[in-house]
This record gives C-alpha cells, structure tokens and sequence, in this order.
C-alpha cells in the first residue's frame, strides 16, 4: 500500500466518522425542535466529553488495557474518565438545568432564618440523585460502543492479517515447488538427448531446438499465476515431440485434444509431472513406449486422461514419486474444493484422471 493510498483511506475514515458524529448530535436536537433557545452549554458539554471519551477509550484504553487483559486498570481508568466529566459538569454546567428563582424571591438563608423564627423546621428541596448521575449512563453508553468498535476492528484486522501471511506463505510454497519442477524436467530432457547423442543420431539439433522452445515458454511465459491453457498444451505437445526423437517405436504415443482452448487458463507447468513419469515409466528397453492422453475442454472444465503401460523399471526409492507429490501438493493449494484427481493401476496400466475447474481470467503472482 503507498502513501497515497493510505491517505485517501485516512481521509474516508476521518469523513466517516464526522457524518456519523453530527447525525448523532442532529438526532439528539430534535429535543430542542420546539423551543432552539433553550439549548444550554451543557448539550455541547455533554457531547465534547461523550467524543473525546470515545476517542481515549478506542485508541488507549481498549488497545492498551482491555485486549491485554488488564481489566482492574482498565476500568479503573474508565470509571476515573467518567467521574472527572461528571464532575466538570456538575460543578460548571448542571446549574443552568436548576429551576430560576423569581426576582422577588427572597434569597435561600433568609427564607431558613424566618421559618426558624416562627417554629417551622423547614426543608429545602435540592435535585433528586438520579438526575446527578443520570449523564453517566451516557457515558457507559459511549465506552461500551467504543469498546465493541474497537474489539471488531481488531478482530477483523487480525484476521486479515492471518489471511495476508497464509497468502504469503502458499505463493512462497508454490514458487518452492514450480521451481522444483523445472530441474526435474531439465533432467529429463536432457536425458532424452543425451541418449540421441550417444545414438549419434542426426535428430540431435532438432531437439536441441525443441529444449530450447520448452525452456523459452518455461523462462519467459510461466511468470503468471495462470497462462493460456493452449499454450501449457502446446508446451506439453514439444514436450511430447521431443521424447519422440528418441524412441524406436512411437505408434502408441497419442494426444488429443477437444474442446476450445481459447480464453481458458491454468496454472502453468500443472499437468508435465503426468506426462514425465508417463514416459519414464511406459517406456521398455527397446525404445517403444505406450502413452496415450486425453484433453477433454467443456465450458470452464478440464478432463485430462493420461494412460501409460508398466514395464518392468527399478524405481529410486529417493527421487520416485517426486513429480506426482509435487502436483497433488500444488492442486491442494491452488484448486481446494475445484479439481478430483483420481489414480488407478492393474497389472499392465497405470491411468491418471484429473478433472480441474479451469480459472477465468489470467493473474498474475503478487
């Protein structure tokens, strides 16, 4: 967030709170409505402290006492705030709400001093408690919205801060594992061509510039969050194109593809893991190989089949399965809830089913 952007959030604040302020205040004039003059000081009395009450108990008292768990001191300092206005305003403004004694009227004492003279005990009527300490509800009143306010606002801030850092930590987690796949696919392709150049085959620079297109789209198309799905598939299809080149018997590697491809997008370099160890493992001693895939496009849905066969392959127990492990690793943290993967195996096939609700519009990584 820049500095403009935190001041234009500021000055919204600011605006905010001042409408909602002066609908208050406006709302409590409607009293007034019938006779404006009798507006005496103690109404702005009344509101200046109620405001700045609000204020010192949003920003201090509540941060620093009640969300620490301090409660003696916090309201201990509240009930403190509170007798300190009352006693402002009864000392200075609460006079001007007593009744107005006639012109002729004789003064307090002398009234006492003649009723003691004729035998009569007499006793002066002062206000009622309750009228005294009927403004220091208005006070709870404000100290409990202000302190609700601000429980909510921290709340909510505190959560989205936990949002913020999960999002933090899974693109970090994502960077980790797209970074993971494109050693692996280097490995592989280099193996591909290392074993025509040990051929001494004459198809070597052909798949040297096949590598070189893979690693282009993978250096400079695969910086977004998402990529055009017709381009990952045409990745996959080089791909496929390149392994190609160093196999004796590739009539039982087939791709097709149906639906449209146009304005979908996916996760870059998300289903090359499958297509990887569909080579690695349907390919037999003799160069022949048994891969057949599917790619199924339907609205914003993705059926993707991929079928190879078992041969018989020493697996590393350290590096088998890294592909397939990163790839469920990143569907769980990139499509919750929006794709099934689903994996089966016989004695002769091992076949993968993802389905994938394709993203709409293309992002990129923040």
């Amino acid at each position: 967030m820049n500095i403009g952007t935190i001041k234009n959030t500021s000055s919204h604040k600011i605006l905010f709170h001042s409408i909602i302020w002066a609908f208050f205040i406006l709302t409590s004039l409607i009293q007034f409505y019938e006779s404006p003059f009798r507006i005496n000081t103690d109404f702005y009395a009344q509101w200046i402290t109620g405001i700045l009450l609000f204020y010192l108990n949003y920003f201090y008292l509540v941060p620093a006492l009640l969300l620490e768990k301090k409660y003696f001191l916090y309201f201990a300092f509240a009930f403190s705030l509170i007798m300190l206005f009352m006693i402002i305003r009864i000392n200075y403004f609460f006079p001007e709400f007593r009744p107005v004694r006639p012109p002729n009227a004789l003064p307090p004492a002398d009234i006492q001093r003649v009723l003691k003279k004729a035998g009569v005990r007499a006793v002066m009527s002062t206000q009622p408690v309750f009228i005294k300490i009927a403004p220091s509800f208005f006070y709870i009143l404000i100290l409990t919205i202000s302190a609700i306010i601000r429980t909510l606002t921290e709340f909510y801030n505190n959560q989205q801060n936990k949002l913020i850092a999960e999002t933090h930590r899974t693109n970090t987690e994502l960077i980790y594992l797209r970074k993971q796949t494109n050693p692996h696919f280097l490995f592989n392709s280099l193996n591909s061509i290392y074993s025509l150049a040990h051929k001494k085959s004459d198809l070597v620079p052909d798949a040297i510039v096949t590598l070189s297109e893979l690693m282009r789209y993978m250096l400079y198309e695969t910086d977004n969050k998402t990529v055009d799905l017709e381009k990952e598939i045409n990745y996959i299809q080089n791909y496929i194109e390149l392994q190609k080149l160093r196999l004796n018997n590739i009539e039982d590697i087939v791709i097709n593809v149906h639906g449209d491809t146009r304005n979908k997008f996916i996760e870059p370099l998300l289903l090359i893991s499958f297509v990887e160890n569909a080579f690695k493992y349907g390919t037999d001693y003799k160069g022949a190989a048994h891969v057949k895939i599917k790619i199924f496009i339907l609205d914003n849905t993705l059926d993707f089949w991929i079928e190879n066969s078992i041969e018989s392959y020493v697996k590393d127990p350290e590096n088998s399965g890294i592909g397939l492990a990163n790839i469920q690793s990143r569907l769980d943290l990139l499509y919750p809830n929006a794709h099934e993967l689903t994996i089966t195996q016989d004695n002769h096939y091992y076949r993968v089913h993802l389905n994938l609700k394709l993203d709409k519009i293309k992002t990129s990584i923040d």
